[in-house]
């Protein structure tokens, strides 16, 4: 069959913001926006583009599955000559809460709070954050030293949910750090959320996923983290940090989204920032070439559009499960009601059984695709707020969020019937 473009919309909302972007707001380099084309088996994201433009052959039914038309000067960002980089070793790790056996603060061994402090002791010259809260003492005692032995240390959070609160019980770090040179800014007073949960390392390794770093979001919530081990990836949310610690935030921030990318042991990545980025357009397009199945896992779910999409791939036989958040799907707002009513007998939810909050934000397609960071599916972290996602093609990456799934899943319960009256 022949090729389809599958990314026509990104492009175009691209272009679109790009023309919009306000004059006197510091942008970056134009940027050549790049319609994507893949095949039926489809790898939906950004192809490297070397410095001497390729001649590309005729479409065909057997072409590779990137094949991106390249513009006689191609703009190109990034931090070596050459933006592919092949590791010779795993470039990621993948870690996931366990609130039923590692759920004391006291003892955090084995803990993604064990994991993140060998990081910031491991690192040399630079520790840039962009974190939504913050209240754990032995992650600011690891920053406070690295900062002592001459690290870069600089926090953004958000100020409702970050500087506002810290003097109330149980908090207080963001303080501490203050007091012992480390730079804290918020979201410059914005009603929106600065929600992003990234950490960049001597701009080589990349920290992202759903979890706060608090004592609720690592000992209590069911989360997950992944760790990228590559500088192109580090320079894309370096370049987003830049934006953030500028105050360059919300819709009219520069989007760079066609040099979001990368691809690492032949598994591409793609990183979208939103507002500007328009991360659901990617996501709808992402859940609408699933040819297997669909997984996810959502703490907010309120997109009608994301969930009309399921359900029409879940018509086409594509094998559809999800669990949400128990208590924001009882929200008139939420889709479980929406999913739950299509009585489609390969589309199946429920809700979480995790007292304390699922606060994944996952979605898992054709059992090799993984979308996860702290974007929720909803228009709110679509237009306001300050968020990532990181889209990876690694069918190793995916059966571990899988075994999550499956874990949640299992603890997890059906809707009732009459929980909802269908119209």
């Amino acid at each position: 069959m022949l090729m389809k473009k599958i990314f026509i919309a990104v492009f175009a909302v691209s272009i679109l913001l790009l023309a919009c972007a306000p004059i006197d707001l510091p942008t970056l380099e134009p940027v050549t926006q790049i319609p994507f084309y893949v095949t039926d088996t489809p790898l939906p994201f950004i192809v490297p583009v070397t410095e001497t433009p390729m001649v590309l052959p005729p479409v065909t039914d057997t072409l590779d599955p990137f094949i991106i038309p390249v513009t006689e000067t191609p703009t190109i960002i990034s931090i070596t000559e050459t933006p592919t980089l092949i590791s010779p070793t795993k470039y990621w790790d993948v870690y996931f809460t366990d609130p039923l056996t590692l759920n004391n603060e006291n003892n955090p061994a084995g803990s993604i709070e064990e994991k993140l402090i060998a990081l910031i002791n491991s690192a040399q010259s630079s520790i840039h954050i962009a974190s939504f809260e913050f209240n754990l003492p032995r992650v600011a005692d690891a920053l406070i030293n690295a900062k002592a032995r001459g690290v870069d240390v600089r926090w953004v959070t958000d100020n409702e949910n970050g500087l506002d609160i810290d003097s109330q019980p149980n908090r207080g770090q963001f303080t501490r750090l203050i007091q012992n040179g480390i730079e804290v800014k918020d979201d410059a007073g914005r009603s929106a959320l600065m929600h992003n949960k990234f950490w960049i390392f001597d701009k080589q390794i990349t920290w992202t996923g759903s979890t706060n770093i608090t004592v609720n979001g690592i000992y209590k919530q069911s989360n997950n983290v992944i760790v990228i081990h590559s500088p192109e990836i580090a320079l894309i949310y370096e370049r987003e940090w830049e934006e953030l610690w500028t105050a360059q935030l919300g819709p009219r921030a520069p989007s760079t989204i066609s040099n979001q990318w990368a691809i690492l042991n032949g598994n591409a990545i793609q990183v979208l920032f939103s507002p500007e980025d328009k991360a659901l357009i990617n996501l709808i397009a992402l859940v609408n070439d699933a040819q297997v199945s669909i997984r996810f896992l959502a703490f907010s779910f309120t997109d009608y559009p994301l969930a009309q999409k399921m359900i029409e791939r879940a018509q086409a036989g594509v094998d559809v499960k999800g669990v949400f958040e128990t208590f924001g799907s009882n929200s008139p707002r939420s889709e479980l009601k929406t999913l739950w009513c299509a009585n489609l007998p390969n589309l199946h939810v429920r809700q979480d059984g995790n007292g304390s909050f699922l606060h994944h934000k996952v979605v898992i397609i054709d059992n090799s695709i993984v979308f996860t960071g702290s974007f929720n599916f909803s228009s709110n972290a679509d237009d306001n707020n300050e968020e990532n996602a990181i889209i990876i093609d690694n069918p190793e990456i995916a059966n571990l969020y899988t075994q999550e799934f499956e874990k949640n899943w299992n603890q997890g319960s059906d809707v009732t019937a009459g929980t909802f009256t269908c119209e």
